[in-house]
C-alpha cells in the first residue's frame, strides 16, 4: 500500500487540527488547543480505481507573526492543503504566502485551498475579488465547515484524486 504525505498549512487558529480531526475521527470539539510542532495522524482511503493509500496527515502549527513553517517539515508532501479562516481576510494573505513557500520547497504537487468556518458565513470578511482572482491563477478552491463536517470529505478527496494523477 502507498502512502502520502500531506501537509496542513495555514495561519494559527484556522482550523487545521479540527478539519483533521473531522476526516480521521469524525469529532468536533469547540476547544481550542495549539498545535506545538507537527501532529501526524492517518487515514487509509480507497482511491478511484479501487486501490488503497495512507494518507499520512502532518498538521503543522500555524503560522503567524511570531514563527514562520518549518521548510523541513514539508519536505517529502505529496500534496498540501492551504487552510484559511473565512472570517479573517489576512489568513488568505498568509495561505498566498505559504502557498508560495510550499512550492518553493516540494515543487509542482497538487493542493487545495481550504476556506474554513463555512458555518459562520454570514461573518466572514474574505474578499470574494481575491478569490475570483485566485481561482483564475488555477487554484482549487473549497468550503468546509469542522464544525458541521460540510466539505471535509470532498477537499481531503479532491486532493487524494489529484495526488493520484500527478
Amino acid at each position: 500500500m502507498m502512502q502520502k504525505k500531506i501537509c496542513m498549512l495555514g495561519a494559527f487558529a484556522v482550523g487545521k487540527t479540527s478539519l483533521v480531526a473531522r476526516y480521521v475521527r469524525s469529532v468536533f470539539s469547540d476547544r481550542y488547543l495549539t498545535t506545538v510542532g507537527v501532529k501526524v495522524d492517518k487515514k487509509i482511503v480507497t482511491l478511484e480505481d479501487g486501490g488503497e493509500t495512507t494518507l499520512m496527515l502532518w498538521d503543522l502549527y500555524g503560522h503567524d507573526d511570531f514563527q514562520t513553517v518549518r521548510t523541513s517539515y514539508l519536505r517529502g508532501a505529496a500534496g498540501y492543503l492551504l487552510v484559511a479562516d473565512g472570517t479573517r481576510q489576512q489568513t488568505l494573505e498568509v495561505a498566498r504566502a505559504l502557498q508560495q513557500t510550499a512550492h518553493d520547497v516540494v515543487g509542482n504537487v497538487p493542493f487545495v485551498l481550504v476556506l474554513n468556518k463555512a458555518d459562520l458565513e454570514s461573518e466572514w470578511q474574505v474578499d470574494e475579488r481575491a478569490l475570483v482572482r485566485i481561482a483564475e491563477q488555477g487554484w482549487p478552491i473549497m468550503r468546509t465547515s469542522a464544525k458541521t463536517g460540510a466539505g471535509v470529505e470532498d477537499a481531503f478527496s479532491r486532493l487524494a484524486r489529484d495526488m493520484a494523477i500527478a
